[in-house]
């Protein structure tokens, strides 16, 4: 039961202080923890651990109540480059960070 999402438009470093809380964690307990975490990564993660429990309900006729974070993998992706401009007709970079994250369930 896996769930992956690719390129979100948020730095894996604020992505990992939420994901370090809820690895190992039931999916259940984490799904009720990151509804109510006020973090933007917090509403990220939800979707995915919903997909992937909704996942592992219909493809292998799973109970969401066995199920518990086994993997939780942030990895960063693709980096957008833009400017900010400086005096003297110069830019200073602006690095626009993405994150993957990819996650797996297990049955307890």
């Amino acid at each position: 039961m896996k769930a992956l999402a690719q390129n979100i438009r948020i730095s894996p470093k604020k992505l990992a202080v939420v994901a370090e809380i809820i690895r190992g964690m039931n999916a259940e307990e984490a799904l009720k923890f990151l509804k109510f975490a006020p973090k933007k990564g917090a509403d990220i993660l939800y979707k995915v651990v919903h997909s992937a429990v909704h996942n592992a309900q219909h493809n292998d006729n799973q109970n969401s109540a066995d199920l518990y974070l086994n993997t939780l993998v942030i990895t960063k992706g693709i980096v957008y480059k833009r400017g900010r401009p400086v005096s003297r007709g110069r830019m200073h970079p602006i690095l626009k960070r993405t994150s993957n994250i990819r996650l797996e369930l297990q049955v307890k």
